[in-house]
């Protein structure tokens, strides 16, 4: 489904997805940059997907349209290679409580401490 709305809050280092059934997604940038549909982050198959660490102050600083169907983030530590299309960043935001929290729990069992409490990041 594709947004009517796009608004980056770079304060609040949020995503804002508006649609034309009333439906809103706010993605934390922390979240959409861990999620990257990038080979970086993804892998090339199952199971060769790395856990991204040390994201929790991530920013957008660009967004980039591409064609009609998607957009490139472009997050200030580098990363501008995944393109996020119309229905993962749909499928992201229907699934955020689930994805967050198991990227919270494989953090944890990778040992991996966060620099801000998992409740700092926000979502309606």
């Amino acid at each position: 489904m594709r947004p009517i709305e796009i608004k980056l809050h770079q304060q609040k280092r949020i995503l804002e997805l508006a649609y034309e059934d009333g439906t809103r997604h706010e993605l934390p940038c922390e979240y959409l940059r861990v999620y990257s549909p990038s080979a970086e982050v993804r892998g090339h198959g199952p199971g060769q997907e790395v856990l991204q660490f040390d994201k929790e102050d991530v920013n957008i600083t660009a967004i980039n349209p591409m064609g009609n169907y998607a957009i490139q983030l472009v997050f200030d530590d580098g990363h501008d290679s995944g393109i996020f299309d119309w229905n993962l960043l749909y499928e992201m935001g229907v699934d955020y409580e689930k994805n967050w929290a198991d990227y919270l729990r494989r953090l944890d069992e990778a040992g991996y401490k966060r620099k801000t409490s998992p409740d700092q990041v926000f979502h309606s």
